[in-house]
């Protein structure tokens, strides 16, 4: 789990790909500074699994499956990328619960400064909208970030001079894609609804005080 509070911005160093996969070399030094074989480090949002490293670097497989569903894939070498390492027990939570699972991609369409915030505005398909709520929460590029407008097609965040300095996410073009996870929260609620819906209805029981009397139980 991640909190999606970056801690630096790392750059790609390599991409080997593979049939539908990529072997992803990236420049990092914060997140590196206890990393061990076999550790999680979210990149751009994205769950990745640490399977070798140096002081400067580390290596990191992108399956099929993450392929299709994020922008790692379109990332070219010298790319900046949001960094995290994954949230140890005791840690304060300072965004929200992030699972580094991406539900899909958005697409930036504007981008706008308000004194000293800056607008940006993203859509998304219906499938992920569904899940966003005004003043709730969500993940653009592993950034944890509160929704400020939601409608059909599109929803929009403000960006704190701080997260301006320290992500990727102001320096993106018009038409970029962008990672998003929305709040595990919505998502295991309609789980838990659908799950009751489709549940056969309970039979109703035969026991009755009369049974019970007839029965010689009270």
């Amino acid at each position: 789990m991640f909190t999606g509070i970056i801690e630096e911005l790392g750059k790609i160093k390599s991409v080997k790909k593979g049939g539908n996969s990529v072997a992803l070399s990236l420049e990092a030094s914060k997140v590196l500074s206890d990393v061990k074989l076999g550790d999680s480090i979210a990149v751009n949002g994205v769950c990745l699994t640490v399977t070798s490293f140096t002081s400067k670097s580390f290596t990191a497989d992108v399956m099929p499956e993450t392929m299709s569903r994020t922008n790692l894939g379109s990332l070219n070498i010298g790319a900046k990328v949001n960094m995290e390492r994954a949230l140890r027990v005791g840690d304060r939570l300072g965004g929200h619960m992030v699972s580094g699972h991406i539900d899909g991609q958005g697409e930036i369409v504007g981008t706008k400064r308000d004194d000293n915030a800056i607008w940006v505005t993203i859509a998304a398909s219906k499938n992920i909208l569904k899940y966003i709520i005004e003043k709730g929460s969500i993940a653009i590029d592993g950034i944890s970030l509160t929704v400020a407008y939601v409608d059909e097609k599109v929803f929009k965040v403000s960006i704190i001079p701080h997260t301006q300095d320290e992500t990727t996410l102001c320096s993106l073009a018009s038409g970029t894609k962008v990672n998003l996870e929305n709040d595990l929260t919505a998502k295991y609620i309609e789980k838990f609804i659908y799950h009751k819906e489709d549940e056969p209805q309970e039979e109703k029981s035969s026991i009755s005080m009369d049974m019970l009397k007839e029965n010689g139980f009270i």
